[in-house]
């Protein structure tokens, strides 16, 4: 059973906060039973920006739907497929979206020749979901930094600021060399635990 969500309809974008669930949680749980609830919360937070990015690709408003409800539907039938090593929700879900309108564009475009001696590279430039998977790692790390205890984010600040060592941290601040290294522990467990689905 395919789930009815309606994605004209307003809908506001799932936050992920610090202790809640993401959205690999979400892939999981669709894939282990058919979780709808779970389906809903990625509808949400990914349908209208599918949508708007097939927009930004210079589909109507009816094909950019239509291709963003197809993308999430892929996203129900498929959802076991996805494998948190191989990349974020968001890199795995924008690169369902991006080969189904690769899809609807042949079926639609005739083939037409290049001219003779025409050469055309390949764009260098950042894939949008990898542009959006960065400004979300940059988001969470930003306020995992703000979240540390002051003596941790002293010690991270020192370390990647300023690019001390662990010894010329200790010396600097007077500590020994066993607490700056468990207080940089400490540091990286709690950004890592925030940061860990966007891998």
């Amino acid at each position: 059973m395919i789930p009815q969500i309606e994605i004209a309809r307003p809908i506001g974008r799932a936050r992920i906060t610090p202790g809640s669930i993401s959205m690999a949680d979400f892939l999981q749980r669709i894939a282990e039973r058919g979780d709808v609830e779970a389906f809903r919360k990625l509808f949400q937070a990914y349908g209208p920006r599918v949508k708007s990015y097939m927009m930004r690709q210079g589909a109507d408003a009816n094909t950019a739907e239509e291709l963003a409800q197809e993308t999430m539907l892929t996203v129900w039938r498929k959802a076991s497929l996805y494998s948190g090593e191989k990349g974020s929700a968001t890199t795995w879900i924008f690169t369902i979206a991006r080969n189904l309108r690769i899809d609807r564009l042949r079926k639609e475009m005739t083939w037409v020749a290049l001219p003779e001696g025409h050469n055309e590279e390949a764009s260098t430039d950042a894939l949008p979901d990898e542009i959006l998977s960065e400004q979300e790692r940059k988001k969470r790390v930003q306020a995992a930094l703000a979240g540390l205890p002051p003596d941790q984010f002293e010690v991270v600040s020192l370390s990647y600021i300023e690019g001390l060592s662990h010894s010329e941290i200790a010396e600097r601040l007077g500590l020994p060399l066993g607490t700056v290294k468990s207080r940089m522990r400490l540091a990286y467990q709690k950004i890592r635990e925030l940061v860990e689905d966007l891998k």
